[in-house]
């Protein structure tokens, strides 16, 4: 079982930067693929980025990519998800999410443990 709370959602500038955490409970982290996913008002759960269970590969929407950066702290059950040059159409709620195939896959029903989520808005 695993256990995963986001945080570090806020409001920011479009063209600001913000990092957001996923810290995890249990002891096995470290076997476990991360995800960051996202849902904005009235769309469905999009993937954003997935990182493997070792840290060294990684996956990104076209919609991120060069602009978000994925990364794990393995001693510290902790997942991040940096991002940069915001835009107002990044705004939504992410969600980070576990998956114990251990592969960065874009794909939601791979993820078997969800966070609450954390609101990030971004204004123009």
């Amino acid at each position: 079982q695993v256990q995963l709370v986001e945080s570090g959602g806020e409001l920011v500038q479009a063209g600001g930067s913000l990092r957001v955490s996923c810290a995890a409970s249990g002891r096995t982290f470290n076997r476990y693929a991360m995800g960051w996913f996202r849902q904005a008002p009235g769309k469905e759960r999009e993937f954003v980025a997935a990182i493997n269970w070792s840290g060294f590969s990684t996956y990104y929407a076209d919609s991120v990519k060069g602009r978000f950066t994925i990364s794990r702290d393995n001693a510290k059950n902790t997942v991040y998800l940096q991002m940069n040059s915001l835009k107002p159409e990044d705004t939504a709620v992410y969600y980070c999410a576990a998956g114990l195939h251990g592969r960065a896959s874009y794909a939601m029903d791979e993820y078997e443990y969800w966070g609450q989520g954390t609101q990030v808005t971004v204004s123009s």
